[in-house]
């Protein structure tokens, strides 16, 4: 069968490397996680980012409801989110954007995906452990987060009047997928409504069809700007991304006009994504082949390419057309390639073009405990459906 490998690599990976980093170096006896370890598992900053700590919740969660289930995944995930909802939140229940190590605010609560992985680890949680609190938790903080779309810094944003509004893909991607879990792991269809809309608006509102890309942002009429560098700014991570967790919706609703829609996209987005001279997926891209001004454009980062992953092996799932088994291997081959670190454990975040380490974080600001075990577990699952038909 042609996933036995990689589900044998996958496994593999997942256990003997993944996982048992960050039971060694992740867990902070004092509440929540260390989430700023170098490659050796040093903690080299003890901030913790709210977002990031929320993730561990969902991840260990997800882990302990899973085939590869240890009690132990259950306690870390408690400890976690008990000292989170105890030190993370202001007095209108909003998450801060991060503590320091004793558990005291230290940036304010300016970010919604605080308060939207708040509710997705919550709502992993209550699923692990049937603990009333963490259901009710879930559901507050996605009341905030879908309350937060229109405006979501709040009296932290900085724009002034002569800014540009605009609709941004991350907040519907994301709702796409929160909604689904908090669905699943509470046991309700409550929240149906909102993911048929944010898949709706990814879909429909930020695909650009002449250019044929989902762009980042759009202006708040639905229209395009290609006369800013924020107008035409095209993330191919979080089209792809987007574009998965509607497929997993789409096959659970028996969807087959969002299927076709979503397939077509992703080949779309995978070719365009894709560096032609060096392989692998570009950061960010200009949508008309201008200038990026983001220094950090073309680097390779482990993320983009487990949701890339991803996405071609869900649209082959879909339709077993060989254009998505391909780009799924030649993802695969590319990045299990670079990122893994074979002496120390775990994946390095982030390469330069040619796909060399730049840094030696294994977490920070933005890595976790999260897309790399998210990825892994999702593709075994999926590729154990293709190999048990």
């Amino acid at each position: 069968m042609i996933f036995d490998k990689y589900i044998t690599r996958y496994e593999k990976e997942l256990r003997n490397s993944i996982i048992p980093f960050w039971e060694k170096y992740g867990i902070d006896p004092a509440g929540g996680y260390n989430n700023c370890l170098d490659r050796e598992g040093r903690v080299y900053d003890t901030e913790k980012h709210m977002w990031i700590q929320w993730r561990c919740v969902y991840t260990f969660s997800v882990l302990y409801t899973s085939e590869f289930s240890k009690p132990q995944y259950l306690e870390y995930a408690k400890q976690g989110a008990d000292f989170l909802m105890r030190h993370g939140k202001n007095s209108s229940g909003n998450y801060y954007f991060a503590l320091n190590k004793r558990g005291e605010p230290s940036t304010a609560p300016y970010s919604i995906y605080s308060d939207c992985f708040a509710a997705m680890g919550c709502a992993a949680l209550y699923r692990a452990s049937g603990i009333q609190k963490y259901a009710d938790e879930s559901r507050r903080c996605m009341t905030q987060y879908i309350e937060r779309i229109p405006n979501p810094k709040g009296k932290w944003d900085k724009s002034e009047n002569g800014r540009t509004k605009r609709l941004t893909l991350g907040h519907y991607m994301i709702l796409a997928n929160l909604g689904q879990v908090l669905n699943e792991c509470l046991g309700t269809t409550e929240y149906e409504r909102h993911v048929r809309s944010a898949c709706t608006k990814v879909l429909d509102i930020f695909w650009n069809p002449e250019l044929e890309i989902l762009f980042e942002n759009v202006n708040t009429d639905n229209t395009f700007d290609l006369d800013s560098t924020e107008g035409r700014h095209i993330n191919p991570g979080h089209g792809l991304e987007a574009l998965w967790f509607i497929m997993q919706y789409a096959e659970k609703t028996k969807d087959s006009g969002l299927i076709e829609k979503c397939v077509r996209y992703t080949q779309k987005m995978l070719s365009f994504g894709w560096d032609k001279k060096y392989g692998g997926l570009y950061y960010f891209l200009d949508a008309c082949g201008r200038p990026q001004v983001e220094l950090q454009w073309d680097r390779k980062l482990w993320w983009v390419h487990n949701e890339a992953a991803l996405a071609a092996l869900y649209a082959f799932h879909l339709t077993h057309s060989r254009i998505f088994l391909d780009w799924f291997k030649k993802t695969d081959s590319w990045m299990w390639k670079h990122f893994p670190d074979k002496n120390y454990g775990e994946w390095y975040a982030y390469l330069n073009r040619r796909g060399e380490a730049v840094s030696s974080l294994k977490a920070g600001k933005w890595k976790c405990f999260f897309h790399l075990p998210r990825y892994l577990l999702t593709a075994i699952e999926l590729m154990k459906k293709e190999r048990d038909g």
